[in-house]
């Protein structure tokens, strides 16, 4: 469980740090775009268009984020690595647009691609990738019955390697005592 708290407290930094600096981007970018519509003659027209500035920043966010999502798409990188993938992106612009329809629309369709990549995970015994991969997809779809049973395959996992973790250490217990009986 403490895995799964830091994995939360990385990602809400991250979306932190993400909104911050997308903030101070739009800001960057509002300010040089009234630069260059200012003109000596009309500098009450620049201070009418100031209030849309709220609005741009967060659209601008948002497509910024959706862009580096439609990458993390385009290069594989769905559900990992933590920080730089497409699920984290879009959930990101969920954040910022509760309503945004291309990134709900985008996290549903992907939903069962991410779960085969989870699948895989587990299978290479990544366990503790997989559980942040499925508390990632929990964020989107907390009652997907998808999840229950990763979640499912997932505990099983632990416990096969928990068992061999088990079984080497009274392999060498016992080859230990072989030892110092022999001698």
């Amino acid at each position: 469980m403490p895995s799964s708290r830091f994995a939360s407290a990385h990602r809400y930094a991250l979306v932190s740090v993400s909104a911050l600096v997308l903030a101070a981007a739009a800001g960057i970018f509002g300010y040089s775009r009234a630069v260059a519509n200012i003109s000596l003659d009309d500098a009450a027209g620049a201070s009418a268009a100031a209030p849309s500035t709220s609005t741009d920043d967060a659209q601008s966010g948002s497509g910024i984020l959706l862009g580096l999502a439609r990458e993390a798409m385009h290069d594989g990188r769905l559900v990992a690595p933590a920080g730089s993938n497409a699920y984290e992106f879009y959930l990101s612009v969920l954040q910022l647009e509760p309503e945004n329809p291309t990134a709900r629309d985008a996290l549903r369709e992907s939903f069962p691609r991410a779960a085969e990549e989870i699948e895989r995970t587990i299978n290479h015994k990544d366990l503790e990738e997989a559980r942040r991969e499925i508390d990632l997809l929990h964020e989107f779809d907390s009652n997907n019955f998808t999840l229950a049973l990763l979640g499912g395959k997932l505990s099983a996992a632990r416990t096969i390697v928990m068992k061999q973790h088990e079984a080497e250490a009274e392999r060498i217990r016992q080859a230990a005592e072989m030892g110092s009986t022999a001698k």
